[in-house]
């Protein structure tokens, strides 16, 4: 992966306490195979695809991070859900107690 002029490294993407997914290793395989195909052409065509290749890369990574984000919401948001329907349903039944209470003494 590397030229005379010019080194691209493909950084492992790492997604907050989320395994990657088959998606995101695939991505990277295949960038890595692209990169692999450039570094066979010749110099003159190779160098004008680096900054390209590096853009992906970039871009590649950003949205990995991203869905990492978006996943650790998506369970923050589920277990604030959880505890929103527990404190509903002890609500409820704190006040059908407080009913019955009131029912039998008057």
């Amino acid at each position: 992966m590397t030229s005379d002029s010019t080194v691209i490294q493909l950084q492992p993407i790492v997604l907050s306490e989320n395994p990657p997914t088959v998606e995101s290793i695939q991505e990277v395989h295949e960038l890595a195979e692209l990169l692999r195909l450039v570094d066979s052409l010749p110099e003159e065509y190779r160098v004008n695809f680096y900054p390209v290749l590096d853009r992906l890369a970039d871009c590649l990574e950003r949205r990995q991070r991203m869905l990492g984000y978006v996943q650790d919401s998506l369970s923050q948001m589920s277990l604030d859900l959880k505890y929103l329907f527990f404190d509903l349903e002890a609500t409820r039944r704190e006040r059908d107690e407080y009913r019955n209470t009131l029912d039998t003494h008057y």
